[in-house]
């Protein structure tokens, strides 16, 4: 593929197609991008090149808060090899942008709301010459006391953070008698720190201006259409005048759902006439994207003696940074899930987010379930201890079941397996006591020699969580998919073309295994994502293998039904007497118990084929487009948060195992035993894959993932202080899958990514609190709150 300026992009970077790979459904088909990762070949974002191209620099304020007095590019302006300086001046069209709120500022002016925000652009021949540019751009700044608490920030009193005031969203939920009175009440306060996505591709892309005023943009994103679109509207430009391809994506996890460099590389290309290219640093990266919202919570379970709930209370206090991002969605999420997944007759449930002069924060897996599941689920044991029943009998006892309502009166569909998840890891074997106590890597502090079993204690620890699929609150969850099949080299071949995001999750893969389950075609290729295709929406809140899956399904079935009745002229039979096969199109068998009911291809036909795909194509070609929804969903009640605003829910049981140096506060994992309901598994190694992807984040939260932040600066923006999970801190995984399929989805699928993040990490604390009787309010978990002198 030629960029428009007549610049070729290099193959190696810019593939037509993804490579073909083998098998259907329910197969472990491997990956086409699996080998090519491994080996170091894969292209990502960070690899684009072409001839040319200059890059790009941002500016950024080194202050919390700060009113901008002017801004002097002179200087940098006069620096060899320099091609641009942009300020705010610079921003054609809208100069705010925000996935659900545009109050975010392309380039701040006046006012500079967090450490690290952009002020200003810079374009060079070479990225050290953009650097050294960069520092020559004179700002003053009038310095202002920030607001980094997010408390304090909803006092009065607090300065705004924008003038509208600090408070995003408060989501109310009553459910059941306020005055509800119990046996036995246990009351507990919860935190959890800042948590960061971590990928391991930082934020990168390449613009190319077309030469008639539109641009082409290659870049690593979550949504193609939503990225375009805030980029059109300020640049000034109609949607189709720009141009998104997808590029090599190096991991996700909701942080490249809002936007980082896409409006500036393109308005310096617009502006230069050049391509652009801009490429994070590591510590760039880490204020050039949200992060999970830290937050405070307050909760209040009562019951009868007997282990049966009777209210939950909670307040929740989220911490939004400066700008809004999805934090509106993280706040409902967060309130809807209070609870947990249990039967509650009565809820009173108050979450807030609010605006803080701290980086922002939005979408990260999990989304806002994870906060509250660490905090209900320290609930659940800390009044299992107070009854004197078994955490996991608790648990049962008020488990949700297919007809439970929500706090919010909407009614759970499908299967509700959480009682039955909970029995499985129950139930799987424990471990071995000592294991292998003489490898210092079985050992709390690992390699780091400083201990050989004196004051270790094992500890074992339960959790169960559950999550939406799919957007909700009345939000348009649509995804487009269009497939074509021809003849090439006297075979047949189908192309998949949709704007669906392959973020590492396996999405390219499974669109393939449908279109060759569905049409019977070995050779399937599916096409890079781009803006040429309708929406896919993000890929993102668990659904992509739902909605994107069911858009594929649904243009494969069209191109079906299309084949048949282009044979049916051709042979001069009735459609309806017809099916479609590996080998062509034949005779349908009569209509019987236990006939696949969508005439898929292996099912049993009559006799041979009646004609060939290839010669029933010949030099034509079919093609079909098709739009897939869910079923609607509606806004709560912001009076009473009542409202049907799900479409559907995952959940996932875990049973952690660990060993803690109670002297060092030093821990290690020594099992994660896991049980998930995934509906049905398209590819299961995918999705086992998936789900010790996100218990390794789900640890890293429990133990060791924290942005550090002091006065709304990030201390720890490096790999070397930002702790992340290594192959030596993950442990064994021993997984139970469930495969009961949602009655509304696609094949039975339910999402799978998120769920192991949410109750993974609960239970690794409440295994730590095992062993070290600690109560333990506060992730992730420190030394100190291990080994420390209270309790």
């Amino acid at each position: 593929m030629t960029a428009r300026t007549g610049s070729a992009l290099p193959t190696r970077q810019r593939p037509g197609v993804e490579a073909p790979v083998s098998g259907g459904l329910f197969q472990s088909v491997q990956r086409p991008d699996g080998t090519l990762k491994v080996t170091g070949d894969f292209a990502y974002s960070s690899d684009l090149w072409i001839d040319g191209m200059l890059w790009a620099v941002t500016v950024r304020s080194p202050h919390p808060r700060a009113r901008i007095r002017s801004i002097g590019i002179g200087e940098a302006l006069a620096t060899p090899g320099i091609a641009a300086v942009l300020t705010h001046e610079d921003v054609p069209g809208r100069r705010t942008y925000g996935l659900e709120i545009h109050d975010q500022p392309v380039l701040a002016y006046p006012d500079v709301r967090y450490r690290g925000e952009p002020v200003a652009l810079v374009a060079a021949d070479h990225p050290e010459t953009a650097r050294r540019a960069a520092e020559r751009v004179a700002v003053d700044y009038e310095v202002l006391e920030p607001v980094t608490d997010a408390e304090a920030a909803m006092d009065e009193q607090a300065p705004p953070v924008h003038p509208e005031g600090n408070l995003l969203r408060h989501v109310r939920i009553r459910h059941g008698d306020p005055d509800a009175a119990a046996d036995v009440v246990v009351a507990g306060e919860y935190e959890v720190g800042m948590q960061d996505q971590a990928f391991l591709g930082p934020e990168s892309g390449l613009a190319v201006p077309d030469g008639e005023g539109g641009v082409d943009l290659y870049v690593a994103t979550q949504w193609l259409h939503v990225d375009r679109d805030q980029i059109a509207a300020s640049l000034g430009l109609e949607p189709e005048r720009v141009r998104l391809t997808l590029a090599g994506v190096g991991g996700a996890f909701g942080a490249r759902e809002d936007l980082s460099m896409q409006i500036h590389a393109c308005l310096l290309a617009l502006h230069t006439g050049r391509p652009v290219k801009m490429l994070y640093s590591r510590q760039e990266s880490f204020v050039g994207h949200v992060h999970r919202h830290p937050a405070r919570l307050r909760y209040e379970h009562g019951a009868t003696r007997d282990g049966r709930l009777v209210f939950v209370r909670a307040r929740i206090v989220l911490d939004g940074g400066a700008y809004a991002s999805s934090s509106t969605a993280v706040c409902s999420n967060a309130a809807c899930f209070a609870p947990g997944p249990y039967d509650v007759p009565s809820a009173s449930i108050d979450c807030y987010v609010v605006y803080t002069n701290n980086p922002p924060c939005g979408a990260m897996r999990g989304f806002g379930a994870v906060q509250t599941c660490f905090a209900y689920e320290s609930q659940m044991d800390r009044l299992a201890a107070e009854l004197g029943i078994d955490p996991v009998e608790l648990r049962r006892r008020n488990a949700m079941r297919t007809g439970s309502s929500l706090p919010t009166g909407q009614r759970v569909d499908g299967p509700v397996p959480v009682a039955e998840l909970l029995g499985r890891v129950a139930a799987m074997p424990l471990p071995p006591q000592d294991g292998h106590r003489e490898d210092l890597r079985d050992l709390p502090g690992g390699v780091g020699n400083v201990t050989h079993g004196e004051g270790v204690r094992r500890g074992v620890g339960y959790a169960v969580g559950y999550k939406n699929v799919a957007y909700s609150e009345g939000f348009d969850d649509a995804s487009n998919a269009r497939v074509r099949i021809s003849v090439t080299a006297g075979e047949p071949l189908v192309e998949v073309h949709t704007a669906a995001v392959e973020v590492g999750q396996g999405l390219v893969t499974i669109q393939a295994q449908i279109a060759r389950t569905e049409l019977g075609v070995e050779r399937v290729v599916v096409l890079p994502a781009d803006t040429q295709v309708g929406t896919a929406g993000s890929s993102s809140a668990s659904r992509q293998t739902w909605m994107t899956g069911g858009a594929v399904r649904a243009a494969c079935q069209a191109v079906r039904a299309s084949l048949l009745d282009l044979a049916a002229k051709r042979l001069d039979r009735d459609p309806d007497t017809l099916a479609l096969t590996p080998s062509g199109v034949t005779t349908r068998p009569p209509r019987g118990p236990g006939s696949l009911p969508d005439d898929l291809p292996g099912a049993d036909v009559s006799g041979g084929a009646l004609i060939g795909l290839a010669e029933l194509l010949g030099d034509e070609a079919v093609e079909e487009t098709r739009t897939y929804r869910h079923r609607k969903t509606f806004p709560l009640d912001p009076e009473t948060g009542q409202g049907a605003a799900h479409v559907a829910f995952a959940f996932a049981a875990h049973r952690a195992v660990v060993d803690v140096d109670t002297e060092l506060g030093l821990v290690k994992v020594v099992e994660i035993a896991t049980a998930q309901d995934v509906g049905r598994a398209l590819n299961p190694q995918a999705v086992e894959g998936q789900i010790e992807g996100g218990i390794a984040q789900g640890l890293g939260l429990a133990l060791m993932e924290e942005i550090q932040l002091v006065d709304g600066e990030i201390r720890n923006p490096s790999f070397t202080d930002y702790l992340i999970p290594t192959v030596l801190d993950m442990p064994p995984v021993r997984l139970d899958l469930l495969e009961l399929g949602h009655p509304d989805s696609p094949y039975g699928v339910r999402g799978v990514g998120e769920p192991p993040t949410i109750s993974s990490t609960p239970a690794i604390v409440a295994a730590v609190r095992a062993a070290t009787g600690r109560r333990l309010t506060r992730i992730p978990l420190r030394p100190d709150d291990i080994a420390g002198l209270t309790r």
